[in-house]
């Protein structure tokens, strides 16, 4: 597994690193241990938070309820809870980094 993708009981613990205001929303490889992201969202009102829950749920095939904020909503450096294991997001993921 990756450093930014830990086992958590219900489900995984993603840990990402945000770069909001891109041209595009795209997985953009890792970043200091941390899966990388680029949101096409602005960086206000929590329009780029709105846009990680819901480019993650898409990617990964959830509804936007199964994937939640542990921590850094106000920071580029966020946790997100998805409630789908490991194993399964890895291999999701493994071909989009």
């Amino acid at each position: 597994m990756n450093d930014w993708l830990k086992s958590h009981a219900q489900g995984s613990t993603l840990l990402l690193y945000v770069q909001p205001g891109a041209s595009k929303t795209t997985i953009a490889g890792e970043h200091g241990g941390r899966l990388k992201l680029k949101i096409s969202a602005p960086p206000r009102d929590g329009e780029a938070n709105q846009a990680v829950i819901e480019f993650m749920a898409e990617i990964l095939g959830v509804a936007k309820a199964k994937v939640h904020f542990i921590r850094g909503e106000s920071s580029r450096q966020k946790d997100i809870l998805v409630e789908l294991p490991p194993e399964k997001i890895f291999i999701l993921l493994k071909d989009l980094i």
